[in-house]
This record gives C-alpha cells, sequence and structure tokens, in this order.
C-alpha cells in the first residue's frame, strides 16, 4: 500500500522520510515517490495493509541497475489493535523495474541476491544490500527507543 496513505503518526512518517534518505545515501539521483500506486479500484482490491510501498525514480534507464525505478515495499507486522503504534519490520522487497516490466527482484530472505530476467551489476546489489540493512538498523534502533520512552 502506498505510504503515504499507511503513515498514522509522526513517528512513522519519521521513518518514512529516514528510508527514503537512507536510499538517496545509495542512489543520489533517484526522486522518491510515497505513492507508487494508483488510486483504482482493481489496485485497491490488491491493496496489502501489511506492507509499505514508496518507490524511486531514475533520471533514465540505469545500465548498472538494469531498471528506470526501484519499488521499495516494507513488509510490516501490525501492532496489537492496529493503533497508531509502530509497527514491526519483518522484511523488505525491491524490484528493479522498466516500463514494460519488472527487470529483477531482491528480497531479505535466503541469500539476498537478486534473481529476474536482467540483474543489476554488482556494485548496485551491494548498495541494496546496504541500504536493506540500514532499513533493519533504522527500524530496530526506532523499536529500542520507543520502548525506552
Amino acid at each position: 500500500m502506498n505510504a503515504s496513505e499507511q503513515v498514522r503518526s509522526v513517528q512513522l512518517a519519521q521513518s518514512v522520510a529516514a528510508v527514503a534518505v537512507l536510499f538517496r545515501q545509495h542512489f543520489p539521483d533517484a526522486r522518491a515517490n510515497l505513492a507508487p500506486w494508483r488510486d483504482d479500484p482493481q489496485t485497491r482490491a490488491h491493496a496489502e495493509q501489511e506492507s509499505l510501498d514508496l518507490s524511486f525514480h531514475l533520471p533514465g534507464w540505469s545500465p548498472r541497475s538494469q531498471c528506470r525505478s526501484f519499488l521499495v515495499q516494507l513488509r510490516l507486522e501490525r501492532a496489537p489493535g492496529g493503533g497508531a503504534a509502530r509497527p514491526r519490520l519483518l522484511g523488505v522487497m525491491i524490484r528493479g523495474l522498466t516500463y514494460e516490466s519488472e527487470r529483477w527482484r531482491l528480497a531479505s530472505v535466503g541469500d539476498w541476491q537478486p534473481t529476474g530476467s536482467h540483474l543489476p551489476q554488482p556494485p548496485v546489489v551491494e548498495a541494496l544490500h546496504r541500504f536493506v540493512r540500514g532499513v533493519f538498523e533504522l527500524f530496530s534502533s526506532e523499536s529500542r527507543s520507543a520502548d525506552a520512552a
């Protein structure tokens, strides 16, 4: 689901902003989009409440990344009762996209290696790994500071 629609607290808004900043540290040319999904009946029928989705668009097709856009999906475990408390991060899925189709995907399960028809170059894969590790650190450090408060 669009990150812009999922944010229901200042704390979660800060987390989304921090994820965008973290991604741009690794891919400075990328432009963030907090609402990558259209608002139409077909898209709403497939919306996943446990997913916080944002995308990053490159200025053009990137031969190193083998894509034009990155779709970043944060898989969340909802807080008990579905309140405004921060959900726990379960995993991250990143998809490399062009106008035509998905070119590759990388998930934070298994060996964290991209799969697909046109894989990004090794330096891009390493940057994606650093980004994913940073997202996990971001959510774990924020949950520790929330528990201390």
